[in-house]
């Protein structure tokens, strides 16, 4: 516990002496109080005047502190009333059921007027609904429990009770029908108070939510609020926050007539979760003496009811046409997707995509997409170059034509459809509310017998050497119906040797070389070597390798793929396929190079022999021109 300094004695104590003496009478109360000898009850009440506004709660909290005896202390609250015939009345009291006066005692027994502790030295008066005649100065004493009567024992404030001026009105209300997810909705509440006193204003929009059953509940939520000093605060339920943050809530203050402000409440993007009993609340805020706000007044406005369907129980994905589509090869495909259910067209953007999956299964691949922007794009490389459109007929209505149907456009089809609610131009990473797909629609297309079979060999020829031109050849068979074109490719699979036994083994990665495609043109892939590729025969193909050296040995194949031509004149793979057997391709050192090694030993060797022959007959003879000149010299 604290210790206090007796302010109420010391006070008394300088009426009754002279300067020198109060001088003497502080110094000896300020050496006790650091001695914390002395000890002083203080009763505390907030500082005053308070306004407070009729027909709302009045809440006064009173502490007493340095006080002698049991923790639990008693508060008793008297009111002085303003003017001439204003006497003491007892309010209520927290040990005395008889205390409080007749015109408080009606009110105390119905627990409008009453005393609330916050702890046991801490207790409040809380008069719910303040009376015009509830203004005076409210005195909060508390019975000495202490030893020796020193200190205060109540302390007072003046209440000041103004009138309620604060008016709360709307423009629209909810009319409780059921509107699906995406849309937008937007409330309006005026609000004015009319106050001699500084007074502020705040203004919140709430819901009381439904449920997980879809029925209102009682869990409230604050969707948006401007407060007493006009700063914006999203609610912290929920997704307010991230909300407002992306734009989809905001709220706006206006002026309105009669010197009332309107405030506007927007949600672009209403969600489920929005769905419940929707209200404004308008505060009324003072700033106390204490430094402190307190709310003063406060008014809620129903706005109505309000229901949000979810797109997962109002989208339908549909295509058609229902029943199994079968086809001759070349005909036109025509497939629909209906979409239903998405809300106001022009409040949210579709991106719709056609998928296709094999008829025996496999991956499904895309095989065209329109974006939110009505943008057309093309999946897989079949797609593009089948020859067809995409195109929206009408909302919610979108077509997918092939213009002459191919073995590759066999399969379920199924569209799908990702719904933006709320966002009629959505970014590109921006999330689909939802995604539905339809049940699939099998086309099935009626082709013509193919079958096609390729033999590579290497004409008869003396053994290939390196450096020579290397040939081969691909035959190619076909039995078909109508015209029909081969592509064929020549593939490598390289031979390397053991780094040991030099014993060859097959590298079991394969290469594209060459490809002559069904249109004639030519695609040569550089392995470091010169090549081409031909056609010169009917079912001839032949690849050449110019100057083959030793990387192009290895293991050679042909694969041929059979194109035949629509009604309309257009190419498509029928999906005939053959590849030949392999051929092993051998190059033989040149006659010139097995020559090389022994010309190079030869012409050492010999050169090694001049050497040594020069070196002897040269050592010989410069001895024997040495004995020859002494014999002269003697």
């Amino acid at each position: 516990m604290g210790v206090r300094p007796c302010f109420g004695l010391v006070k008394m104590m300088t009426k009754m002496a002279p300067n020198r003496l109060t001088m003497l009478l502080l110094f000896i109360v300020g050496i006790l109080w650091e001695s914390q000898l002395v000890v002083c009850r203080e009763v505390k009440l907030p500082s005053g005047p308070l306004y407070r506004v009729a027909g709302f709660p009045l809440s006064l909290p009173c502490t007493v502190t340095g006080y002698d005896g049991p923790r639990m202390q008693d508060f008793e609250w008297f009111l002085y009333r303003e003017g001439p015939g204003g006497r003491q009345m007892g309010v209520v009291s927290t040990r005395d059921p008889g205390f409080p006066y007749a015109p408080f005692q009606p009110r105390v027994r119905s627990g409008e007027v009453r005393v609330e502790r916050d702890s046991d030295d801490k207790a409040r008066l809380v008069i719910q609904r303040l009376h015009q005649d509830d203004q005076g100065i409210y005195e909060c004493y508390t019975p000495s429990t202490d030893q020796r009567f020193q200190g205060n024992y109540s302390d007072s404030v003046m209440v000041k009770v103004i009138p309620d001026t604060l008016l709360i009105t709307h423009t629209r209300i909810l009319s409780g029908q059921s509107v699906p997810e995406g849309t937008e909705i937007q409330l309006t509440c005026a609000a004015s108070v009319q106050s001699q006193q500084h007074t502020h204003l705040s203004i919140t929009f709430g819901v009381r939510g439904s449920t997980d059953s879809g029925s209102l509940g009682h869990n409230l939520r604050e969707i948006i609020s401007i407060d007493r000093e006009l700063r914006v605060t999203p609610g912290r339920g929920g997704s307010y926050e991230k909300r407002y943050k992306d734009g989809e809530i905001m709220l706006e203050k206006k002026s309105g007539d009669g010197g009332r402000d309107l405030y506007v409440l927007k949600m672009s993007v209403l969600a489920p979760e929005d769905s419940g009993s929707y209200f404004c609340e308008a505060v009324q805020w003072i700033f106390d003496p204490s430094s402190q706000w307190e709310r003063i007044a406060q008014r809620t406005m129903e706005l109505g009811n309000l229901s949000v369907q979810s797109l997962a129980d109002t989208l339908s994905v549909s295509a058609g046409p229902v029943a199994e589509v079968s086809l001759q090869l070349g005909s036109p495909l025509s497939l629909l997707c209906q979409v239903s259910g998405a809300g106001p067209w022009d409040r949210s953007a579709l991106l719709v995509q056609w998928m296709r999956r094999g008829l025996s299964g496999g991956v499904e691949v895309e095989v065209a997409r329109m974006g939110p922007d009505g943008v057309v794009s093309w999946g897989d490389d079949t797609s593009k170059g089948g020859g067809g459109s995409m195109e929206k007929e009408a909302d919610g209505r979108f077509s997918l034509r092939r213009f002459s149907a191919h073995p590759a456009d066999a399969g379920v089809y199924r569209c799908a459809v990702s719904v933006y609610a709320g966002h009629p131009s959505p970014g590109p990473f921006s999330p689909a509310t939802i995604t539905q797909r339809s049940e699939g629609v099998t086309v099935s297309l009626k082709s013509k017998d193919v079958t096609v079979s390729a033999v590579v060999e290497l004409p008869r020829r003396p053994l290939l050497k390196r450096g020579s031109t290397v040939t081969m050849l691909c035959n190619v068979s076909v039995v078909t119906t109508g015209s029909s074109n081969v592509e064929v490719r020549w593939l490598q699979k390289k031979e390397e040797l053991e780094s040991k036994e030099d014993i060859p083994k097959m590298d079991t990665k394969s290469s594209v070389l060459a490809i002559l495609t069904y249109d004639g043109m030519t695609r040569i892939y550089n392995n470091g070597s010169d090549l081409s590729v031909d056609r010169i025969s009917a079912n001839t193909y032949r690849l050449r390798i110019f100057s083959a050296h030793e990387e192009d040995q290895g293991y050679y194949q042909c694969q041929a793929e059979v194109w035949a031509q629509d009604p309309h004149g257009g190419w498509y793979n029928t999906g005939a396929r053959a590849e030949s057997v392999m051929v092993r391709v051998y190059l033989y050192a040149r006659v010139a190079d097995l020559l090389l090694i022994p010309l190079v030993v030869g012409v050492s060797s010999a050169l090694f022999v001049g050497v040594v022959i020069i070196a002897t007959v040269t050592c010989c003879f410069m001895k024997r021109l040495a004995k020859q000149r002494s014999h002269i010299r003697k």
